[in-house]
């Protein structure tokens, strides 16, 4: 270990550590005073959805010695056990959640940030591992947590440190927020256009539709009835199989075991939208293959909105899971169309009535009944118009996960070497600019 280092008992770098409280569920109440932090509010890479947190009606004085401070130190202990987060301060006082344990750090000693990376990194999520308690369930307890022996680097290395992961993973964030704007305004130009029908009731009361001519001219100016309500004069209902196919091939990736596979599973949509790179003899069952230019449409629990814009070339050995449907698009109808259609509020709906099974976490739609669905199809032109204006959209999305990945790549690759010392601050910069001009040596 680096010099100056030393090691302490996690207790001894702790100032107060305490469970989230537990009250009655009647409690909650969309006008609450209090908010409450649960794992579920906690992504799996330790982001904290401020957003998704609900809210309590409580006597504050009652809860008062619970209440989160900036830069508290909360883990999970119970479920997904060990994923640690840094509160950020919220509009409202803010309790963690019965399964969350509270760390307070001693500030002359500890930097929260440092101990969120080092509960990252492998050997913090063994020592964690190796306390966790239950056969079935396992758990985690302050006692044992305290009693766990971890480093202590002098306090501006630990701020060092801390910042130079930190800017990685807020650039990550950017990116992620950055996609969410973009995928938005896609989605908006579609609900005009598709849904709402905004240059068609413009056009119809005589007023500008706010388009450029060549694309307004391509607009009606009146509706007619279709089976699925009032549509523009002149566009048609079809079925989803119009516009797309689907690709059925499979392969079995225990039979290339030394292969690396993009593996594009639930788990990993649910993670960030990120395929995990895995061998093929850990990955035990058939999965389907994943062409580039395709699009995962999940049909295992629908009312959980999982549609992937899948980012693979001719080189990947790409495989989904086989409760995706791996859609391409016809050659009439582009990829921007196709994905924004699925993820439309209409689509969602009808795939969600389509729904079989009576587990709960195991409802699935039928392949061949999502194939079949009526949609609204607009003239090859107006559908082309939008192609054009969306993939630039599209594009950029992309773009910002390719960059996210390279750099949780090398956020990955320094984090282990960082938070054991094996790694000094001087040299972060060569090995971040190393990694960036060789990614395929982050493994190493």
């Amino acid at each position: 270990m680096a010099s100056r280092w030393h090691t302490a008992t996690f207790g001894e770098i702790c100032e107060h550590s305490a469970f989230g409280p537990r009250f009655a569920g009647k409690l909650y109440s969309p006008d609450g005073n209090i908010a409450t932090l649960r794992t579920t509010d906690i992504s799996p890479d330790g982001r904290i959805e401020y957003d998704t947190m609900p809210l309590a009606r409580l006597d504050l004085k009652k809860f008062q010695q619970h209440v989160l401070q900036m830069n508290d130190l909360v883990i999970t202990r119970s479920g997904r056990i060990g994923t640690a987060a840094l509160f950020a301060g919220f509009r409202l006082p803010v309790l963690p959640g019965a399964f969350l344990i509270r760390f307070r750090l001693k500030q002359d000693l500890a930097e929260p940030q440092f101990y969120r990376y080092f509960f990252k990194s492998p050997s913090g999520q063994e020592l964690l591992t190796s306390v966790a308690t239950g056969s079935v369930q396992q758990n985690l307890n302050i006692t044992s947590m305290h009693t766990l022996d971890v480093p202590v680097p002098p306090l501006p290395e630990q701020r060092a440190i801390s910042h130079i992961l930190g800017t990685l993973d807020e650039k990550i964030e950017l990116n992620r927020r950055m996609n969410e704007t973009l995928e938005a305004i896609a989605r908006a130009i579609f609900k005009s256009w598709f849904v709402d029908f905004d240059p068609v009731l413009a056009k119809a009361e005589g007023r500008d539709p706010g388009l450029p001519k060549h694309i307004a001219d391509l607009f009606p100016d009146s509706f007619e009835d279709s089976e699925l309500g009032e549509i523009p004069h002149g566009w048609e209902i079809g079925r989803f199989c119009n516009i797309v196919e689907r690709l059925r091939n499979q392969e079995n990736p225990l039979v290339s075991p030394d292969v690396m596979f993009h593996h594009f599973s639930i788990p990993a949509f649910d993670e960030g939208q990120w395929p995990k790179l895995e061998l093929g003899e850990s990955i035990k069952s058939i999965k389907s293959c994943v062409q580039p230019d395709t699009i995962l449409l999940s049909k295992l629990n629908p009312e959980i909105e999982r549609v992937w814009l899948v980012d693979v070339n001719v080189t990947n050995r790409a495989i989904c899971s086989t409760e995706f449907l791996v859609l391409r698009s016809l050659s009439l109808y582009g990829r921007p169309y196709v994905y924004c259609l699925m993820r439309s509020p209409l689509f969602r709906q009808q795939i969600e009535a389509l729904v079989t099974g009576t587990s709960k976490s195991h409802q699935r739609a039928q392949a061949d009944s999502i194939l079949t669905l009526a949609i609204l199809l607009p003239p090859k032109p107006i559908a082309k118009a939008f192609d054009k204006t969306a993939s630039l959209i599209l594009e950029r999305t992309q773009s910002c996960r390719r960059e996210s990945r390279t750099l949780a790549a090398i956020r990955d690759a320094l984090l282990p070497k960082l938070i054991s010392g094996k790694l000094r601050i001087k040299d972060a910069d060569n090995f971040i600019d190393r990694m960036t001009r060789f990614p395929n040596e982050v493994a190493k």
